[in-house]
């Protein structure tokens, strides 16, 4: 469900304000809103309105797919799994796009594959415990 305020920053984003969609989106990130805070973590990441800038589009990424949202998991196992604003960590990206695989989104699906295909074995074990434990505990301390 899209609430009034993540409406009028999609408007604002389409037209080109991006000031606009910036602020809007802003303020409902930090409310908490993972739709909006994913939305940030892409304006970041593609330098859209704000500095380039793939720490904060990380931190962004996280918290929004700490709260599930599928896009979000998939664009932070892929921030691990390519070093981009975070040390470069396969477990760690493994795990995320696993959970994404295990929901049936195709491209965590071909982004898990391609992350394990420089895995051992025991690696790929470990990260698929890891993404169990993540979702028992609701996607929080993974």
């Amino acid at each position: 469900m899209w609430s009034a305020d993540l409406l009028k920053g999609a408007a604002a984003y389409e037209k080109k304000d991006y000031k606009t969609a910036y602020k809007e989106w802003l303020a409902l990130a930090r409310q908490g809103d993972p739709k909006a805070q994913f939305f940030i973590g892409n304006m970041y990441y593609k330098g859209v309105f704000v500095s380039q800038n793939d720490g904060n589009a990380v931190k962004w990424y996280k918290r929004s797919a700490e709260q599930g949202l599928i896009k979000a998991q998939n664009n932070l196992g892929t921030m691990y799994m390519r070093g981009r604003g975070i040390g470069k960590n396969n477990i760690k990206a493994f795990l995320w796009l696993h959970i994404t695989a295990m929901q049936g989104d195709k491209i965590g699906i071909k982004n898990r594959d391609l992350v394990a295909k420089i895995m051992t074995l025991n690696q790929i074990k470990k990260a698929t415990k890891l993404a169990q434990e993540c979702v028992k505990n609701k996607y929080k301390g993974c």
